[in-house]
C-alpha cells in the first residue's frame, strides 16, 4: 500500500497504461516477427503493468477508508476483500480518455462491492438496501436534527410504515457494525430493552469516546444486556466490567459532543 497520488501524478501514469495495454494486445496478435519490435512491445507492456501496479497500490488505502467509514466489524475481512475486488474491477474497466480520475472511478466500484457484501451478510433485498443507503444519505445531509418518519417517507417516496421499517433496518445495521460475534450471540437471547433509533452521529461520537468498549457501553446504557451478561461475554468480573463502563461514561461526558449527546439521551 502506497500513499495516495496527486492528480498530476495519476495523469502521468495514464499514457503508460494505455501504451502497455496496446502493446500487450499487439503481442497477442500474429505477425510481429521483428525482434526489435517485439522487445519494444515487451518494454511498453512491462512499463504499463508497472504503472497499473503503482496506481493500484496507491489507491488501495481507499478500500480501507471506505470499509472503516461503513464501520462493520462483523465482516471487515469480507468487506475489505469485496473492496479490493471493486478496485481491481475499476482498474480493468478504467478508460483514461473519459476524463475522470482513477480514484474517483475506483471509489464507485469499491462502494458498490462493499455495499453488496453488507447486503449479503445482513440478508437484505436489493430494494431494502437501496432504501437504506438513500436514508443514510438523507441522515448525513441533516446531521443536526432527528428526521421524522413523515419526512423520511416523503424523501424516500414510500409509505410512513415502510419508512419506519427502513429506519429500523438502518439502525440494526448501525448497531451490528460494532458487535463482536460473542456479543451478538448473547445479545439475541438476553435483549430486554426497547430498540433505540440512534442517528449515525450518536454512534460515531460514542464509538470515538468509548473505543473498544463501545459495545458494552451501548448494551448497558440501553439495557439490552445486563452487566453480568456482558462481563461473561468479555470473560472478566462484573466489577471489572463496571469500571470499564464508568470510564466510558467519563469519556462521553468529557467528549466534544457531550452537550449534544446529553440532549439526545434526554429525549429518549
Amino acid at each position: 500500500m502506497l500513499a495516495p497520488l496527486g492528480v498530476e501524478e495519476e495523469r502521468r501514469l495514464y499514457p503508460l497504461i494505455q501504451q502497455g495495454r496496446s502493446a500487450a494486445a499487439a503481442m497477442q496478435r500474429r505477425g510481429v516477427v521483428d525482434p526489435g519490435r517485439r522487445r519494444k512491445l515487451r518494454r511498453q507492456r512491462h512499463a504499463g503493468q508497472e504503472a497499473e501496479s503503482l496506481l493500484l497500490r496507491a489507491t488501495l488505502g481507499l478500500v480501507r477508508t471506505r470499509v472503516m467509514e461503513r464501520g462493520y466489524r462483523f465482516g471487515n475481512e469480507e468487506l475489505e476483500s469485496a473492496g479490493v475486488e471493486g478496485l481491481v474491477n475499476a482498474l480493468a474497466r478504467f478508460d483514461p480518455n473519459m476524463g475522470n480520475r482513477f480514484s474517483t472511478y475506483a471509489n464507485y466500484w469499491i462502494m458498490k462491492m462493499v455495499n453488496q457484501a453488507i447486503q449479503q451478510q445482513a440478508g437484505l433485498t436489493d430494494s431494502e438496501m437501496r432504501l437504506i443507503l438513500k436514508y443514510q444519505r438523507l441522515e448525513r445531509s441533516s446531521p443536526n436534527r432527528r428526521l421524522s418518519k413523515r419526512e423520511v417517507a416523503i424523501s424516500l417516496g414510500v409509505t410512513p410504515n415502510r419508512a419506519q421499517e427502513v429506519m429500523q433496518l438502518s439502525r440494526e445495521l448501525s448497531i451490528r457494525r460494532f458487535e463482536t460475534p460473542e456479543l451478538k450471540d448473547v445479545g439475541e437471547a438476553g435483549r430486554e430493552g426497547e430498540s433505540v433509533d440512534a442517528p449515525a452521529w450518536v454512534i460515531d461520537a460514542l464509538r470515538e469516546a468509548c473505543g473498544e468498549d463501545f459495545d458494552a457501553f451501548w448494551q448497558v446504557t440501553f439495557k439490552t444486556m445486563s452487566m453480568e451478561e456482558i462481563a461473561k461475554t468479555y470473560r472478566i468480573t462484573r466489577q471489572g466490567m463496571s469500571k470499564r463502563i464508568d470510564r466510558c461514561r467519563r469519556a462521553v461526558l468529557e467528549s466534544p459532543q457531550a452537550e449534544r449527546l446529553q440532549l439526545w439521551f434526554d429525549q429518549q
